[in-house]
């Protein structure tokens, strides 16, 4: 695995801009678990498109957190 000296050359390296999905060729969709560190891993442009659907995954993640606490908590009478 190489090392980078700063995030901008990481990001060169691996960020997802909108160039490089212009690139593609094909519209594709965007996922990421969240945090994102924008201008890293992703553009603001990329991440706040049509193509993203990063708030529904967050959206989902919290309810669905929210069942299973809640169905480890529940005490059997």
């Amino acid at each position: 695995m190489p090392l980078f000296s700063t995030l901008r050359e990481y990001s060169l390296a691996y960020g997802v801009n909108r160039k490089l999905l212009d690139s593609l060729g094909k519209e594709i969709v965007i996922m990421h678990p969240g945090p994102i560190n924008r201008g890293v891993e992703l553009s603001s442009d990329v991440a706040d498109s049509g193509q993203s659907i990063i708030l529904d995954q967050v959206e989902n993640g919290v309810a669905t957190r929210m069942a299973v606490l809640y169905l480890l908590a529940k005490k059997e009478n």
